[in-house]
């Protein structure tokens, strides 16, 4: 019994070291796409204490993010299939060197589709506004909520149970703010609006930016990040 006991003890600590590297040290695959943004940064540096969008590819894919928000400097550094961890372990690249003014993540998403539960992915996000404010001190962050998505229907209860517990969190700090998608992005039956996906049934149409710009448009300019008029 004893010798089962300490052999279940081995399983379990190697299982939370596994899960300690995991979180710490995302896999090499990301290199590329971010040594990318460095050598976009080398040729074209950004300014700085503009507005950093980052997270995964809702972010990647948002193309518009200039012309949607004129007037107002961003940069993207969105890298699809990301999940929030990823983003932290790399904040000393694609956050730091910006020193933003404000950081408006989406990410979230793919971690719950690879398995995390609420509480794990509420943990990572407290990691990444951490480790952002390491190199940038006490900058603002917004988390834009998990969305409901055709592809990840079945998910969407775990989804917003991580909302939830972001939210209540987002709450208690200072200068961390949740912005909750999911309502314009819902039908009056609780069910994600179809018009507003690509064919994939997971990453959006233009459609589905403009709910995200307009919601956004006032929540920058509570950080006076003013959107001019459309000409």
């Amino acid at each position: 019994m004893k010798r089962l006991s300490w052999l279940a003890f081995g399983l379990i600590s190697l299982l939370a070291a596994a899960i300690t590297h995991a979180d710490s040290a995302p896999p090499s695959h990301w290199q590329p796409d971010i040594a990318a943004f460095e050598a976009t940064d080398h040729e074209h540096p950004p300014a700085q204490h503009g507005v950093l969008f980052i997270g995964s590819s809702s972010i990647q894919f948002w193309k518009s993010l200039a012309q949607d928000f004129p007037g107002v400097p961003v940069i993207n550094r969105g890298f699809g299939g990301s999940a929030l961890p990823d983003s932290t372990y790399y904040a000393d690249r694609i956050v730091w060197p910006y020193k933003p003014k404000l950081i408006v993540m989406y990410a979230g998403d793919n971690d719950i589709n690879d398995g995390a539960t609420p509480e794990q992915v509420l943990a990572s996000f407290q990691k990444f506004v951490a480790r952002a404010r390491e190199g940038v001190a006490g900058v603002p962050i917004v988390y834009i909520s998990i969305k409901p998505s055709l592809a990840r229907l079945a998910l969407w209860p775990t989804m917003k149970a991580a909302n939830d517990k972001i939210r209540d969190w987002a709450a208690t700090q200072k200068n961390v703010r949740f912005v909750d998608i999911a309502p314009v992005m819902l039908d009056a039956q609780g069910k994600p609006r179809p018009e507003l996906f690509r064919p994939d049934g997971l990453h959006m149409l233009p459609a589905g930016y403009a709910l995200w710009i307009s919601t956004l448009k006032p929540v920058l300019a509570d950080y006076g990040f003013v959107v001019k008029p459309a000409q």
